[in-house]
């Protein structure tokens, strides 16, 4: 039976899966590649941006309001 083989995501090398100690990637200096552009936001996941991050009405600082008597 032969091993799946893919492409590593960083430098498209191909690679076996099944012996692959990186998988995806097919060494340690691509995993690491890879990692350092999603710290410095080179590659980011899709999705709604930041408009503002929603907030609770009530003050943090503050104790709840009881209601009056």
């Amino acid at each position: 039976m032969s091993s799946i083989r893919v492409r590593c995501p960083t430098c498209r090398r191909e690679l076996e899966w099944d012996t692959a100690p990186f998988r995806p990637f097919c060494s340690e200096r691509c995993r690491l590649i890879d990692l350092g552009a999603w710290l410095t936001e080179q590659r980011v996941i899709p999705g709604d941006t930041d408009s503002g991050a929603e907030t609770d009405p009530t003050p943090t600082d503050e104790p709840p309001q009881q209601g009056t008597s």
